[in-house]
């Protein structure tokens, strides 16, 4: 950045909070232009700050070094780095390297930027409470909002911010152990009152000479240090007796508990207390010519370090906004433009990691390298790819645990289910595609899927076959239910057996249930026909889309007799089409999903009520097909794990739903979630729905079936060797890609039973050439 004159919009600019986010805001916009009257408030002394360390990733130090080259040149004399991550399990200590991180202690970051701060001109206001910002607002031409995550800016101009306050479940306190450890360490505690969690890193290195003991932190000199956060559930807390100990207390206690960790080492404390995470998002980031940066716009859990890289993020790419563009409307629209993507995908992965951390327990029986690999992946940012590069020993070890023979990946390791073995792990999803004619599967239906099997995909899955003429949801979708498909179907199953020997094929039987009756998708999914509409039955009588939808009426005895004997006769007739897997249909509001989800069952009944109620009908169907399904082939079911809506199916009624259909017999769960509701909302990312199916994986050991915007050969690996699923379904890579598991193949420089390439098309089996790119480079630069 180079100096220039500031814009008539940014000469007066208040900071609230001297953070690291608002200090380093304060110090660039300054540096930027001289003439800049620039203020930070912050109600403390210079000297307080909670927690310990902080961790910034080269990326962010990268930024740091071409805007401020002082400020950087101050933190790389003052980090701690290391490479390596700890994982400490049921004794057992695995140790995965390549990582490289950089820390230092909080307060020692302030006193940088405090001094870099004033060295340029900044006025600094410490133990002085900031005037409202809308006072500060009327008197100033920026007003940056850095008062962290009980922002009082953010408070008091809700309406304008839109701000939305997420509280989850785990109890957490930050404390700091006087010693530098040699790793970034995760340390499972199984106590008598429930399972604790360590994570701990380095911040201050050991100098050699004499030490004495610190008036700033209580800390020997000289002896290094380490930030040491020690949370575990709400319920062990308790349990714990942690509720009704003081700071001192709480810090014996920890220490304690983990004196391994510490080489029987005390804990201290900086005022520290017992926390738990609120996941902070805002509408929108600015208000007039107030704008939000750090933890007061959006917080990220401090499982992926990323609250203090953020802020500083936040300030490097503000004051560049404000540098280039022509005035402040639109340099907070571009700020706020460029970090909201950045942070979303940030927020996305700390998300998962949280939740990882709330679910401990269920992970706690894996063997321990696996637990390891497990939560090194956690977050879906570091995956197998990565780690086999930071660290190709401890991935190798996994995968040998894995049973990968020599130089297969994890997708391409056989599964068996029943009798049918499944040459690879990926599976293509059931994809309705709407192009039948009363029901009879055409040219269309051979092509799509025989491709998608010729693709190397080790089970291909038909769309949702429909078990009669109203148990379509449109007239376009495939049916069971006659001769003729029956017949249409063999010539598929024929197909793919005799063309991609070793792909295995299944068919998904389902009853629209009440919504049914609707057009194409593309003519306007979800919305009732303009003509030809036929009744639809359902658990209740509530209508899908209230005003919009039929009213279906509520099956009685005859109907769900009615309704089990056209499951198990399409049953019946799919075993004869010769299909090597059957997956019953419990998911997505349909008949039987409707049947599971409180929000769609209201029945009075034996089938309504409590769970084992909602149960029953779907568990009739579902043995009633078992029961003509041949024994040897198995059986799946695919069911919603959430309904993404309020009073909806929880993740207690979806672990016993997957409990039941294990019980009576299913050989694996697909898990799903959604489209139960209209008015769902769901959190939409990478691979968002496969926190469901690890759930009920670890929860019950049963084979899972993972989906949801699972995209990259990478994923499925990660997936597989972390203990979350046993088989992946992708739909809309194979709608992109039909080949798209050879090309996986290919790209991993697998050649092997798992992946094998149709003889027709072995010529194919490399990346073709895209040109010339052996050209000499140039060896001088004339100018």
């Amino acid at each position: 950045m180079s100096p220039s004159g500031p814009g008539p919009d940014t000469g007066r600019i208040a900071v609230i909070g001297g953070g690291p986010g608002g200090l380093y805001a304060a110090a660039l916009l300054k540096r930027l232009d001289p003439r800049r009257e620039v203020t930070v408030w912050e109600r403390n002394a210079p000297e307080d700050t909670f927690g310990f360390g902080v961790v910034l990733s080269d990326e962010t130090l990268g930024g740091i070094e071409h805007a401020d080259p002082v400020v950087y040149g101050a933190l790389r004399d003052e980090f701690v780095r290391w490479d390596t991550i700890d994982v400490v399990h049921r004794g057992a200590v695995h140790t995965s390297g390549g990582h490289g991180f950089a820390a230092l202690g909080r307060r020692r970051l302030l006193q940088i930027l405090h001094e870099r701060c004033e060295s340029l001109g900044v006025r600094l206001r410490f133990r002085t409470a900031a005037p409202p910002a809308a006072e500060l607002a009327a008197r100033h031409d920026l007003v940056i909002a850095a008062d962290g995550v009980h922002s009082a800016t953010r408070e008091a101009h809700a309406a304008a911010f839109g701000p939305r306050i997420t509280t989850h479940r785990n109890r957490y306190i930050w404390l700091a152990a006087d010693f530098a450890l040699d790793a970034f360490r995760f340390e499972t505690a199984e106590t008598g009152h429930g399972v604790m969690q360590l994570h701990a890193y380095p911040f201050s290195r050991p100098s050699p000479g004499p030490r004495t003991p610190s008036t700033r932190s209580g800390a020997p000199d000289g002896c290094g240090a380490s930030t040491v956060i020690v949370e575990m559930r709400e319920e062990v807390w308790r349990a714990a007796g942690l509720d009704t100990c003081d700071t001192a207390g709480s810090a014996e206690h920890c220490a304690e508990v983990f004196a391994d960790a510490l080489g029987g080492r005390p804990l201290r404390s900086n005022n520290s207390s017992w926390l738990t995470f609120a996941t902070v998002t805002n509408s929108r980031w600015s208000h007039g010519n107030t704008v939000l940066i750090g933890d007061a716009a959006h917080t990220a859990h401090f499982s992926i370090g990323s609250g203090t890289k953020l802020a500083v993020e936040d300030a490097l790419a503000l004051a560049a906004c404000i540098e280039e563009q022509p005035g402040l409307p639109a340099a907070l629209a571009a700020y706020e433009a460029e970090r909201r993507p950045v942070v979303l995908s940030t927020q996305r992965a700390a998300a998962a990691s949280l939740r990882w951390f709330e679910e401990l327990p269920q992970y706690v029986d894996q063997p321990p390298r696996r637990f390891a690999f497990n939560l090194l992946t956690r977050s879906r940012r570091v995956t197998h790819g990565n780690l086999r590069l930071r660290d190709p020993g401890f991935t190798g070890a996994v995968e040998r645990d894995f049973g990968c023979p020599p130089g297969t990946p994890p997708m391409f390791t056989p599964l068996r289910l029943r009798g049918l073995e499944l040459r690879n792990r990926v599976v293509v999803s059931p994809m309705d595609m709407y192009s039948a004619a009363d029901g009879m599967p055409g040219d269309f239906h051979l092509v799509h899927l025989g491709a998608r099997a010729l693709g190397g995909a080790g089970l291909t899955m038909t769309e949702m076959v429909c078990v009669s003429p109203t148990g379509r949801i449109t007239p376009g979708c495939t049916g069971l239910w006659t001769d003729g498909q029956e017949a249409a179907w063999t010539r598929i199953t024929r197909f793919v057996h005799d063309s991609a020997p070793g792909a295995a094929i299944g068919v998904q039987l389902g009853h629209s249930g009440r919504k049914g009756s609707t057009k194409l998708m593309w003519d306007g999914i979800d919305q009732p026909l303009d003509e030809g509409n036929w009744p639809v039955g359902a658990a209740s009588p509530i209508p899908y889309a209230p005003g919009v939808s039929q009213i279906p009426y509520a099956l009685d005895r005859t109907g769900l007799d009615t309704v089990r004997a056209q499951f198990t006769d399409a049953a019946r007739r799919a075993a004869r089409c010769g299909f090597d897997l059957l997956e019953l249909h419990c998911a997505h509001g349909y008949l039987l999903s409707g049947f599971l989800s409180p929000l769609t069952n209201r029945r009075t009944d034996a089938y309504g009520g409590p769970l084992e109620n909602r149960l029953r009908f779907p568990l009739e169907v579902f043995d009633a097909v078992r029961e003509v399904w041949p024994e040897d082939r198995p059986m799946t079911v695919r069911i919603s794990a959430t309904d993404w809506a309020e009073g909806g199916t929880s993740a207690e009624d979806a672990v016993g739903v997957a409990r039941a259909f294990a019980g009576h017999g299913a050989d694996a769960i697909d898990v799903s979630t959604g489209q139960v509701v209209p008015d769902e909302r769901p959190e939409y990312g990478r691979s968002y729905q496969t926190p469901y199916a690890d759930r009920i994986r670890n929860a019950l050991d049963v084979p899972v079936i993972a989906v949801g915007a699972i995209s990259s050969w990478d994923d499925v690996n990660s997936l597989l060797l972390a203990g979350r699923a046993d088989l992946c379904a992708l739909a809309r890579p194979h709608l992109y890609d039909p080949h798209w598991t050879l090309h996986a193949a290919a790209e991993q420089g697998y050649e092997g039973p798992g992946a094998p390439w149709p003889l027709p098309y072995r010529a194919g089996s490399r990346t073709p050439p895209t040109g010339r790119t052996d050209a000499p480079r140039p060896r001088l630069t004339l100018g």
